[in-house]
């Protein structure tokens, strides 16, 4: 599938790919594993400005309010070794799980390689994709929260 303006190979109503993923805690987990639960994949890396200004918000509007229900919010870090992405997550003083993505394999299941990074994708308890953001924008990410919310 060719990507969309936004990068996205993914839309809407698709079942996710399953992807297999490493935290940076050295635990393994995979969508398949994670069905029954809202997942919000968050794509990220130290280096995007935009991903900074938008983490605090997810921990604190997304990840600490929900992460006590049948929710997790994972950060996929693109293509960085585990130091970089333990500094960064440390200055970010996130508490939500961390993924890595060498070579941005995972990235790719969802977005052209080529396309930027600042995306979150919403998957349903049954595994269906149900909301897309790209950057940073307050009526996107408020309406990426209703989203959620009305899921759990």
């Amino acid at each position: 599938m060719a990507p969309d303006a936004r990068g996205y190979i993914v839309q809407v109503g698709d079942k996710a790919p399953d992807v297999e993923m490493d935290l940076i805690d050295g635990s393994k987990t995979s969508l398949k594993a994670l069905r029954g639960k809202v997942v919000v994949l968050q794509f990220t890396a130290s280096w995007c400005g935009v991903c900074r200004k938008e983490m605090p918000h997810l921990e604190k509007e997304v990840w600490l309010p929900n992460k006590d229900k049948d929710f997790v919010l994972i950060g996929v870090d693109r293509d960085e070794p585990l130091d970089v992405v333990k500094k960064f997550i440390g200055e970010m003083e996130t508490t939500y799980p961390i993924a890595l993505d060498p070579g941005a394999d995972i990235f790719g299941k969802f977005a052209d390689k080529k396309s930027g990074v600042t995306r979150n994708i919403v998957i349903d308890k049954k595994g269906k994709i149900v909301f897309l953001t790209r950057l940073f924008e307050q009526t996107e990410f408020d309406a990426m929260k209703e989203k959620i919310n009305s899921l759990l």
